[in-house]
Formats: C-alpha cells, sequence, structure tokens
C-alpha cells in the first residue's frame, strides 16, 4: 500500500496506526466501492493507472457532499492491458472542466532518489526502445 507507507514516513507508523483504528482513516480496496458513498471526506485513489474506465466511473460516482479527492498514478506502469486506463481517461474528461485540477509531474519533480530521476528521464528521452521484445 502506498499511500500508507508515505503516510508512516511522514507521520509515524504508530499514529498512522491510531488515525486507522480510530476511524479517521479508512483503507479500503476497490471491492468494496459499490453501494459506498462518501460524505465529508479527503479521498486519495492511488495507483489508479491501474483502472478501467468502469472503475474509475464507479469511483467518481461515488462522491457525495463535501469530498476533496486526490487521484494519482503514473500511466507509464499501468498493469492493465487496455488501450486507455482510468486515469487516462478521467484526465482527458475532466482536467479542464471547472471544479477540477491536475497536475502532471516531470522527472525532475522525482523525490524518490537521483538515481530513479535519472533512470525516468531516459525512459523519457528513449520512449521507443519500450517496445523492443527481450
Amino acid at each position: 500500500m502506498p499511500v500508507r507507507e508515505v503516510l508512516e514516513e511522514r507521520l509515524g507508523k504508530s499514529f498512522v496506526q491510531y488515525l486507522i483504528g480510530t476511524g479517521k482513516i479508512e483503507i479500503a480496496p476497490f471491492a468494496y466501492m459499490r453501494g459506498r458513498t462518501f460524505k465529508n471526506a479527503f479521498v486519495i485513489l492511488d495507483e489508479a493507472q491501474n483502472t478501467t474506465t468502469k472503475q474509475m466511473k464507479l469511483f467518481l460516482t461515488r462522491l457525495g457532499e463535501n469530498v476533496r479527492v486526490v487521484i494519482n498514478g503514473d500511466s507509464t506502469q499501468q498493469d492493465i492491458r487496455a488501450a486507455r486506463n482510468g486515469l487516462d481517461d478521467a484526465y482527458q474528461r475532466f482536467s479542464r472542466s471547472p471544479g477540477f485540477g491536475a497536475v502532471v509531474f516531470e522527472a525532475s519533480d522525482s523525490v524518490r532518489s537521483d538515481l530513479t530521476r535519472r533512470i525516468v528521464e531516459n525512459y523519457e528521452t528513449y520512449p521507443e526502445l519500450l517496445s523492443v521484445a527481450v
């Protein structure tokens, strides 16, 4: 769970466990989305590049009153075999709509490590090599 790892790194493992235990933070798999409505919440959909367009619609139609949402992912790390994933679809549909915003990160924005930044830069510089079979 990448989001939990980041929260634990920033807030401390015991504090995150406390927040989960008191219900302030809930980590829920996609399988439990049907029938839910998020109200008065801040919701993060992590690794959204692995959602289908139907799953993204399912998620977005769960949003109730007073909700803020962050959807993140990296389309270059998509595991699903679909012509278009839910993240890219939502970006195309909503990134220029009132009430929605989008941030696109570049390799230079990488905070994982300098090595990771250089790796991403190389993949961005030579994208055609991704299609070469090994």
